[in-house]
């Protein structure tokens, strides 16, 4: 069974309610009716154009096939998680992106759904994700800046979340915002290109450091886009570590990391190999997105690798950390 870990959906069941039902979410609004419609919470202003693609089941389903994946882990986009609401609200907006995700998993059957949770509200988040767990979810996906704009998944605040994520098990996926707060991205699209993976960097190497990982060893905690840079700067890692002997042991912290294959580098997939280990690495796409693989199979097809590693990598570890029922674990 091959199982595509890293994908998203915004349910057309859910822009329909929005859209019969206005006053829904005081703090949320929706603009416009057409095919992209954009979200705005808060007094932020609209967020960007909410692709056809995130909804269309029909589309998902042909590429599914034409992709080879046989399973699909699916969670929200992160330009609409909400984390900018006041924390009840974001619970009660949580709670309804979750009803509408395991909608559309309902709705057709390779969907795996990963739960959305209020991270700016570390009490509720825990509360949320347990529900979430208690109704089928397979994990969770969060975003890197637990504010919206900001924030550190390290903050004490959280540990009620992290706390839930490692008695029950829990598989977390991390994703980055699409906000990075860095003007020099304005140009070329290196919000896509480098931005994402810088964000993803700096936010799990705070929780290296922050013996995160030791303290909620229960969870499993799967990096987007291969973990940015950090398989790369692990020997700068631990030489920061070695002038600050108070801080956690980064190496031993990314230990308990899993990565996903968004990285399109047969090469750089090799080197993940042989820094974190095949049984820490699991397939991704970043469907729907231009910037996703779209031939997510390839980069494993093309990288020298035995047929143990393949199997796992493929599928075999996805179905272990995630609690997917297959016989290829």
């Amino acid at each position: 069974m091959i199982i595509d870990t890293h994908a998203h959906v915004v349910p057309g069941t859910l822009l329909d309610a929005l859209r019969s039902e206005r006053r829904l979410f005081p703090s949320i609004k929706l603009h416009g009716d057409g095919p992209t419609p954009r979200m705005e919470f808060g007094v932020g202003g609209p967020g960007r154009p909410i692709q056809p693609r995130l909804s269309d089941l029909g589309q998902r389903r042909g590429w599914l096939q034409q992709a080879r994946i046989d399973r699909q882990l699916v969670g929200g986009w992160t330009d609409v998680y909400g984390y900018e609401l006041p924390g009840a609200e974001g619970a009660d907006w949580a709670r309804f992106y979750n009803e509408h995700i395991k909608r559309d998993a309902d709705a057709l059957g390779a969907l795996v759904p990963l739960a959305t949770v209020p991270l700016q509200d570390g009490a509720l988040a825990a509360k949320v994700l347990e529900e979430a767990l208690d109704a089928g979810f397979a994990g969770a996906m969060i975003a890197t800046q637990p504010k919206g704009v900001g924030g550190n998944l390290d903050d004490p605040g959280l540990d009620p979340f992290w706390q839930v994520a490692s008695a029950r098990n829990a598989a977390i996926f991390l994703h980055p915002h699409y906000i990075c707060g860095d003007d020099r991205l304005a140009g070329y699209d290196l919000v896509n290109a480098v931005g994402r993976l810088t964000d993803t960097t700096i936010a799990v190497a705070r929780l290296l450091f922050s013996g995160h990982l030791t303290r909620f060893p229960g969870m499993n905690l799967v990096l987007s886009h291969a973990g940015g840079a950090l398989p790369y700067a692990l020997g700068r890692l631990k030489r920061n570590r070695a002038i600050h002997a108070d801080y956690a042991d980064p190496e031993a912290e990314f230990r308990r990391l899993y990565f996903d294959t968004v990285m399109f580098e047969p090469r750089a997939l090799r080197f993940l190999c042989d820094v974190a280990g095949a049984d820490k690495i699991v397939l991704g796409s970043d469907f729907p997105f231009g910037i996703g693989d779209p031939d997510p199979c390839r980069i494993v097809d093309e990288t020298a690798l035995t047929q143990a590693e393949r199997s796992a990598i493929l599928g075999g570890n996805a179905a272990r950390i995630f609690h997917i029922d297959c016989d290829c674990c």
